[in-house]
């Protein structure tokens, strides 16, 4: 049937342990589950906008306090 997207191969004698580790891998670059954790919860631009301001002050601040 060929080699399907979800699939990985393994090798006659290969640790299974490998073989899932190999799956995890390939399934993390996806990036299926970083996708789902965004869409889990909505957050509103206006909210959006307010944290990174107060990141960009916080980071600025730190900066001031590297200067002193």
């Amino acid at each position: 049937m060929g080699n399907r997207a979800g699939s990985v191969p393994v090798k006659e004698g290969e640790n299974i342990e490998r073989a899932i580790k190999k799956f995890k891998r390939k399934f993390d670059k996806t990036g299926v589950v970083k996708e789902l954790r965004r869409r889990q919860q909505f957050d509103k631009p206006s909210e959006l906008k307010r944290v990174k301001m107060a990141h960009a002050k916080y980071v600025q601040s730190l900066h001031a306090h590297d200067d002193m």
